[in-house]
């Protein structure tokens, strides 16, 4: 009977010792889940913002100059006297926009130069590299203030500039994943039955590399929107009176100790953004590392 006791109180302690982990488990999954959400809400309220009952963003009252936060103007009004919520939903808008937008640029020019160099490991993949590696030489803030001050400053152009500042780290993350499939049996057996270059590179290499390359593209994303409200806040984002987190926070700089509330939401913003994106790029590593040691 005593062994028949001490066999059930070790089975309910680790009964209960699963339980604990499964609720630590879980917690351990609700900051990305917050990371989800904060997302949908920036992505959605600024997609709707058109149709949403807040001010016209472009619509100034001089009554309202550096209102605070209050029921009418829930993030307060700028120096114009503009609702600084719906200004900052349009900057959402823009910083995410130019964000995906300059990260698909880099993981489709960077992510194809970087398997046709991992599997043609010959003069033509060393030229490859070699011009990513002449492109890394330049300073990434220099380079991309050419690039918008030449092309001029709008949301395509800002998103091509960074853009082009992603190509050479793309281009070796999908060289390096390449060149550890180039050799492997699926690979070596296509090539032997006669499957063409095409079809080997896009249908057998390819989706064994694109798990690293989306968790690789989760952390560009924000990288892209620190990059662009850098460059709005150099005056080289979209033009005035387009709202981005940048510029808003360079338009209001000189009210900063009259009315913080006009630099600290979207501020706040970007930063909450920011620590989302990275925190879904951190669980989509930690995704890709599982599979990779399951290979």
């Amino acid at each position: 009977m005593l062994v028949v006791k001490n066999s059930r109180t070790a089975s309910a302690l680790r009964a209960r010792w699963l339980r604990v982990l499964s609720i630590e488990w879980q917690r351990s999954d609700l900051l990305p889940l917050i990371a989800i959400v904060w997302l949908m809400i920036v992505g959605v309220g600024a997609i709707a913002t058109n149709w949403l009952l807040l001010p016209n963003a472009f619509d100034g009252d001089l009554l309202q100059m550096l209102a605070p936060p209050s029921a009418e103007h829930w993030f307060g009004s700028d120096s114009l006297g503009r609702d600084m919520f719906a200004r900052c939903l349009l900057g959402a808008r823009v910083s995410l926009s130019v964000g995906v937008g300059s990260v698909l640029f880099g993981l489709i020019v960077g992510g194809t130069l970087g398997l046709v160099a991992g599997y043609f490991a010959n003069c033509w993949g060393r030229v490859v590299m070699a011009s990513m590696t002449v492109l890394l030489s330049f300073p990434p803030l220099i380079l991309a203030i050419v690039i918008v001050s030449t092309f001029g400053a709008n949301s395509r152009n800002v998103a091509l500039a960074i853009g082009v500042l992603f190509v050479p780290a793309f281009a070796r993350m999908a060289r390096a994943n390449t060149l550890l499939y180039r050799q492997r049996e699926f690979v070596l057996a296509a090539e032997a039955m006669g499957a063409s270059t095409a079809r080997i590179l896009f249908l057998e290499i390819l989706p064994n590399i694109i798990p690293a390359l989306l968790a690789y593209s989760v952390v560009m994303l924000g990288v892209a929107i620190l990059a662009e409200s850098s460059l709005g806040f150099l005056g080289l984002s979209v033009p005035p009176p387009m709202p981005s987190w940048g510029g808003i926070i360079a338009a209001e700089k000189a009210s900063l100790r009259d009315a913080p509330w006009a630099v600290f939401f979207p501020a706040l913003m970007m930063f909450l953004s920011v620590a989302a994106v990275n925190v879904l790029g951190e669980r989509a590593r930690k995704m890709f590392d599982v599979k990779a040691q399951g290979l």
